[in-house]
């Protein structure tokens, strides 16, 4: 039988972060505002469209402004007339006030004048502040938006008569949400708390986000989640976080989107009663609209660097009872001729991001890994093998130097 074929790629050393990664957070709106009017009346306009984007101070809705406008000339015409008191206060006062102490004016008069005076100051203060929430009612049927934002749908059309108070509170009339940018909230174990609150101490932690359909397969190595020890003893993905694809069902045309990095902004307080976990916010960037408010979000909490770590496709890892292996291929000099051999290799596999695997033990930098074709290898016994020819732009990380090195092998040969 002739040597089995083979793919291979070639381990690469690159810095990667150490991380936990947390596959079940949430997009939460950085702002949300739900509007109520602060007047009671009959809605008499909207002027924005369901689902808009809104500027902060734009006009939203539109209040019957005829009842304040009328309610506003009565404080004015009230407080006027207090003006007119007081005027006439001040002048009875002032006949009798250099005339105290004389046998012209009782003391009991003076002071009458006096506070009759002071009586009308306190009217035309009150006045005043009639005045001003008379104005400030008018104001109020404008209903002006609060935030930059989203509009969400509509709660109640003009010709309603809205409440600013009732039994269950003020009428709700509309939600605006800020998701640009956009909050991840998730959660840690506590048994992770320390660590991430040591690795907070040394500075702002970065995080990754994407959703669920951007990967194109488990972040976890070999299908369970990855615990707080390989956080802490295994280094993470690769610095360059390969793109996802998720491809629409009509379509079928793959789309690729990166994880979005932000910065870990608020810890909770306390350990959750019930879960022992501890709620985490991030702050993501979000000028696509890519994340939604509600929809579900995976996390990673990046904690430090490992410098130097091996990286090898997840594809080349392969299980057996004894655990992880992969197959590495050797040179071997016989009668003159340099023969690429296949070597069974256990190895202790790392965290995994995308197609990426670290390894820990047993594969060093730019050795050449079996990509596919283990299933014609004998784990037991080493034998010879035939290297593919890469495949194009298509083809398997590492494969252009294989082929490079297959080429040197038949020059030497010859």
């Amino acid at each position: 039988m002739p040597p089995p074929m083979v793919t291979v790629a070639v381990a690469e050393a690159k810095d990667v972060p150490v991380y936990l990664d947390e596959p079940v957070g949430r997009a939460v709106a950085t702002e949300a505002v739900t509007i109520q009017p602060q007047v009671t009346g009959m809605l008499m306009a909207r002027h924005f469209e369901d689902g808009a984007d809104v500027n902060k101070g734009c006009i939203l809705f539109e209040i019957d402004k005829r009842p304040f406008e009328a309610g506003l000339a009565q404080a004015q015409a009230t407080l006027l007339e207090n003006q007119a008191a007081r005027e006439f206060a001040q002048q009875d006062f002032a006949r009798v006030e250099h005339l105290q102490g004389t046998s012209a004016v009782s003391q009991q008069e003076y002071d009458q004048k006096k506070n009759a005076l002071a009586v009308a100051e306190a009217k035309v203060k009150a006045g005043e502040a009639a005045v001003q929430t008379a104005k400030l009612n008018l104001d109020y049927c404008q209903i002006h938006s609060p935030i930059d934002g989203r509009a969400g749908h509509r709660l109640i059309d003009p010709g309603n008569v809205v409440w600013s108070s009732g039994p269950n509170g003020g009428t709700n009339m509309l939600t605006i949400q800020k998701i640009d940018p956009i909050y991840a909230d998730f959660t840690i174990t506590e048994n992770d708390l320390t660590l991430v609150r040591r690795h907070m101490a040394e500075g702002t932690l970065k995080v990754l986000a994407d959703l669920p359909q951007d990967q194109p397969s488990p972040m976890n190595v070999a299908g369970s989640p990855p615990t707080t020890q390989a956080a802490t003893t295994q280094p993470a993905v690769a610095e360059a976080m390969p793109q996802a694809t998720t491809q629409p069902v009509a379509a079928q045309a793959a789309q690729h989107f990166e994880p979005r990095e932000g910065q870990l902004v608020f810890l909770d307080n306390a350990v959750q009663d019930g879960t022992g976990t501890v709620k985490l916010r991030a702050l993501i960037p979000n000028q696509d609209r890519h994340f939604w408010p509600g929809q579900f979000v995976h996390v990673k909490l990046v904690l430090t660097v490992k410098k130097d770590a091996v990286l090898i496709p997840n594809q080349a890892t392969q299980i057996s009872q004894k655990g992880p292996y992969v197959y590495v291929i050797k040179h071997e000099e016989k009668d003159g001729q340099a023969t690429d051999v296949a070597e069974f290799r256990p190895i202790v596999p790392g965290q995994r991001q995308g197609d990426m695997l670290v390894i820990e033990q047993g594969v060093a930098a730019g050795e050449r890994v079996v990509l596919t074709g283990q299933l014609m290898l004998q784990p037991d016994h080493p034998g010879p093998v035939t290297i593919a020819p890469p495949t194009g732009a298509g083809g398997p990380p590492g494969a252009a130097h294989a082929d490079a090195d297959q080429d040197h092998n038949s020059k030497k040969a010859s």
